[in-house]
């Protein structure tokens, strides 16, 4: 557990130095963020919105502090007091550093992380550049995979979609639940309904009622699904993109994410989403409902 310190003339509690070998303290300062932090934190991730908006939108849902982050925010700040870098270090590990030193000091304050780090996410190859940092290089990741980032904003070609696309309400969650589980377990090889059920239909369940997430059904049976995971006022990313097997092959998906976007963007002027590099067939759903591949990020599963 890190020892906090009084706070500094920044408004933050910086680390100890000793947590972090080849760190010197006139180099760079860790910091856990606060909620006094916000604004700052909050302007830092707005000059890459499309690339932070997951970690924006956890602020600005929960505040900086809050267990339903599943982690802590932190930031690295330079000589002149201003940030370098922030991450939010936890269940998901997010990073955003503009420097080295940045990006070293976050990985190295990782390792004391309280809560179980499952997967890390940067832009680039900058999370396997925090891998390295945070494992000493001793330790190999469970799994890596590079993804690539999906964008789409006005204009783009609409197609028809004669499904309706509503809100998932309560009484579907299981459904729901048991489409955003195969989908993650495709991914990363876990199943989150036997891994942890009663808090994944928990987390589920606060998406829905958040209204977030977007279904089409058909006599009672779950057709397609798409969350919204992280929203801004400029971008909103899109996850657990799923159409059940029996409809799958007839262009159902890439007309209600069509659809479903173009709803979207009446609301924000950016819709991004993330897939395996390797899932080829998403990869062309995505591009025929409108989306471009504009850059490509790493996840490392732990």
């Amino acid at each position: 557990m890190f020892k906090r310190t009084a706070n500094s003339a920044y408004g933050y509690r910086p680390l100890p130095t000793d947590l972090f070998p080849g760190i010197t303290p006139d180099s760079v300062k860790v910091c856990e963020l606060k909620n006094v932090d916000k604004e700052e934190a909050l302007a830092f991730l707005a000059v890459r919105p499309v690339h932070t908006v997951v970690m924006t939108s956890f602020i600005n849902d929960n505040g900086v502090e809050s267990s339903l982050n599943r982690g802590r925010f932190f930031g690295v700040r330079n000589n002149s007091g201003k940030l370098d870098g922030v991450a939010l270090i936890g269940h998901t590990t997010l990073v955003e550093a503009r420097t080295d030193n940045a990006l070293q000091a976050l990985a190295f304050a990782a390792r004391a992380s309280e809560t179980p780090i499952h997967l890390i996410i940067s832009s680039g190859n900058a999370a396997e550049s925090f891998w390295q940092h945070y494992s000493d290089g001793i330790r190999q990741p469970r799994l890596t995979c590079t993804e690539m980032l999906f964008e789409i904003s006005f204009p783009y070609l609409v197609q028809d979609c004669k499904h309706e696309i509503r809100l998932a309400n309560a009484d579907e969650l299981l459904q729901v639940a048991e489409a955003q589980a195969e989908v993650a377990f495709i991914e990363c090889g876990v199943d989150n309904m036997q891994k942890d059920r009663e808090g994944f239909l928990k987390r589920v369940t606060r998406r829905i009622e958040q209204g977030r997430i977007f279904v089409v059904f058909d006599n009672g049976k779950l057709v397609f699904k798409a969350d919204i995971i992280s929203k801004t006022d400029d971008v909103i990313y899109l996850e657990g993109i799923y159409v059940a097997p029996g409809f799958r092959g007839q262009g159902i998906g890439s007309s209600c994410l069509a659809k479903l976007s173009l709803e979207l963007l009446n609301r924000v002027s950016h819709i991004c989403l993330l897939s395996n590099v390797d899932f080829k067939n998403a990869h062309q759903s995505f591009t025929k409902a409108g989306y471009k591949n504009t850059d490509q990020c790493t996840t490392i599963f732990v």
